[in-house]
């Protein structure tokens, strides 16, 4: 497998220092490194394509260092955003750094014996006992200001695009960052940083930082930063990031977070998010385009990703529950269910709340429906709808306008599931 040549026509290539597919091209393994920031005790979709990168490098034979920035943590970097970063203390960023690398053997080999292994590294370990003093003479003295000026991720703060400004400490993260590239260099063997489009400045800062220190040879590679079709942010949702952490984003939001991606956008993650080859995901293309309310593309990459990020079970459990409100069997189904992933799946649906002690007795389903919530208007529509045959309780068929409501009844110990009709539920919680 020809790394480059995988990565270009997956669309994973935005820019290459000249003589960068010449190296990974040579025959001989090659080290690497990707920096990822703690930031959070959990990697989001936004990782994604650096991670899958790495992946890719290892699976050419090269080997990947998976760089976990606890001293840039610390600082914050500039690139690409309007406002300073909130500073973490150590204990948190080596929490966050377990927990990464934890998320990380998903994806690479760190335990074989093989020589590409990956490695993780963090750059406090060499940061820490390095003095300002040490840092202004060994690093600063090399790079100018006039240069460190010209980054783009620099000019667009110092240029009003942020209220506040860049702040002495952001300033100097190109620097610490092109330090790291100058340790890796001298003491793993690296050669090549990549990173998304956004670290292109910082990046380049480190290839002249070895050029002038050491007279070495150092490469870049990086990948465009990934978008949606119709301009909105990839990896967004209304609630904020979709986290590989299923406790931050249950397998079911996450799954369905792919499925529901544009037909304009599912082909081109199908490239960029999982392993399929050329050839099956131009075969998928074509029977979208056959029939593209079946939604071949969008099933095959929620399927991929998901497996890939949280297993089969879990991918199995997230399809099972995806399916349970187009059943009018799923009671079993529902009854599985852990209780995030209920929420998940009837979030927005209207709520009503009833004491927890009185169902220990039982609530005539009359009074549950029309007295104590609201689900009818009236004990008569409610007796009308189940006489017709109109009402599931839990996705069951309830048939009894007799009938009476229990704690036995209770999902999770907490909720009952409404269905009035084919399309209104209402979650009733028991407090």
């Amino acid at each position: 497998m020809n790394f480059v040549d995988e990565l270009k026509w997956r669309g994973m290539v935005h820019s290459m220092i000249p003589g960068t597919e010449e190296l990974l091209s040579g025959g001989k393994m090659v080290t690497a490194y990707l920096g990822i920031d703690p930031t959070a005790d959990s990697l989001h979709i936004g990782h994604l394509c650096g991670v899958m990168m790495l992946r890719h490098f290892q699976r050419a034979g090269h080997k990947p260092l998976a760089l976990v920035g606890g001293a840039t943590g610390m600082i914050g970097d500039p690139s690409g955003k309007s406002q300073e970063r909130n500073l973490l203390n150590e204990a948190t960023l080596r929490h966050n750094q377990e927990a990464i690398k934890a998320q990380l053997a998903r994806f690479l080999d760190f335990d074989s014996d093989a020589p590409n292994r990956a490695e993780l590294v963090n750059n406090y370990d060499w940061m820490k006992e390095f003095s300002f003093l040490d840092f202004a003479r060994e690093v600063g003295k090399h790079i100018t200001v006039n240069y460190m000026m010209a980054k783009d991720s620099v000019k667009r703060r110092l240029n009003g695009e942020a209220r506040d400004g860049l702040s002495f400490t952001e300033f100097t993260y190109q620097l610490l960052q092109g330090y790291d590239f100058l340790h890796l260099y001298r003491h793993k063997g690296c050669r090549l940083q990549m990173g998304g489009s956004d670290q292109w400045g910082n990046i380049t800062t480190g290839t002249e930082l070895i050029r002038r220190t050491d007279g070495g040879e150092a490469y870049a590679l990086t990948c465009p930063l990934i978008t949606k079709a119709d301009g909105g942010k990839f990896g967004k949702t209304e609630s904020g990031n979709v986290w590989l952490d299923a406790a931050r984003t249950s397998p079911y939001k996450f799954y369905q977070f792919w499925l529901n991606v544009s037909d304009a956008d599912a082909e081109k993650y199908l490239k960029i998010f999982t392993f399929l080859t050329q050839d099956e995901i131009a075969a998928l293309a074509d029977e979208h385009a056959g029939d593209p309310g079946r939604r071949p593309m969008q099933k095959r990459l929620a399927e991929e990703v998901t497996v890939m990020v949280h297993g089969r079970d879990a991918y199995n459990a997230a399809l099972d529950a995806s399916q349970i409100l187009f059943s009018n069997n799923a009671g079993e189904q529902l009854r599985r269910l852990d209780e995030q992933t209920l929420l998940d799946i009837f979030e927005g649906v209207p709520t009503f709340e009833i004491d927890a002690a009185r169902l220990e007795a039982g609530i005539p389903v009359l009074d549950m429906l029309a007295v104590e919530t609201g689900v009818f208007s009236s004990k008569g529509e409610a007796r009308k709808m189940i006489q017709g045959n109109g009402l599931s309780i839990n996705k069951d068929k309830y048939t009894d306008p007799n009938g009476t409501i229990t704690s036995q009844h209770l999902l999770n110990g907490r909720y009952i599931l409404v269905q009035r009709g084919k399309k209104n539920y209402f979650l009733i919680i028991a407090r």
